[in-house]
């Protein structure tokens, strides 16, 4: 049985954990906006807990991509630029090509019911997530369309992939986040493929499930540059 100093380790590593969870959505959310400065004492003193899980939930954000540190003035929500969205754009399809090609090439086995349990369980995402897009709701549409791709990635059995494929999908998020947060309707103007896609998977077709990815990639690309240029 753990000793106190175990019981104390645990509990400010889940509290590093759910500060910087709640965090990164106020940044999603756009309540912290690119730019933005603030100190470890301010965050402490918002949420009302010592300094030490609130540094190192900060430090964890900035390992990410989502924070800069700046050693004299404490924090800021890091402003990605357009050529940073096209970036992770790139990257993105590089990693769902690779996940596409283990589906076709039976690395995923299609018999096992394990792999159409959870590909039912990713469509329940997808359809939750193209309800939140339908009605233009931002922040219910990030969440599902986070579980989403998390849950597919998952599927391909490579733990590094899907992490850093959830990664990119953060980042893609808070950048596009401070120009949708910008328009007073977003119906009809957020992707929303998310069944076509899992359709596609499950019936491994893995070029109608590029040609998906593709379409979603050069919509979101096109719609932050026109959001961009104001």
């Amino acid at each position: 049985m753990p000793g106190p100093s175990g019981t104390g380790a645990v509990t400010r590593s889940t509290l590093r954990q759910q500060i910087a969870e709640a965090l990164r959505d106020e940044v999603l959310a756009g309540r912290l906006k690119p730019g933005q400065e603030f100190t470890v004492k301010e965050i402490a003193e918002q949420y009302g807990v010592s300094a030490t899980p609130v540094r190192e939930a900060l430090v964890d954000l900035s390992a990410q991509g989502l924070l800069d540190a700046d050693q004299h003035r404490g924090f800021r929500v890091h402003e990605y630029s357009v050529d940073d969205f096209r970036g992770m754009v790139q990257a993105r399809g590089l990693v769902t090509d690779g996940m596409f090609q283990a589906l076709a090439d039976g690395r995923v086995p299609a018999d096992d019911p394990r792999t159409g349990a959870a590909l039912a369980g990713v469509r329940r995402r997808g359809e939750e997530a193209q309800r939140a897009a339908a009605a233009g709701d931002l922040t219910i549409l990030i969440g599902y369309d986070l579980r989403f791709w998390r849950e597919l990635a998952a599927l391909f059995g490579n733990p590094y992939l899907s992490d850093f494929l959830h990664r990119l999908r953060v980042q893609s998020w808070v950048c596009t986040v401070q120009h949708l947060r910008r328009l007073s309707d977003l119906r009809g103007v957020l992707w929303s493929g998310h069944t076509e896609l899992v359709d596609a998977l499950a019936r491994r077709d893995a070029e109608a499930a590029r040609g998906i990815v593709q379409a979603y990639n050069d919509h979101s690309l096109a719609l932050v540059e026109r959001l961009a240029a104001g």
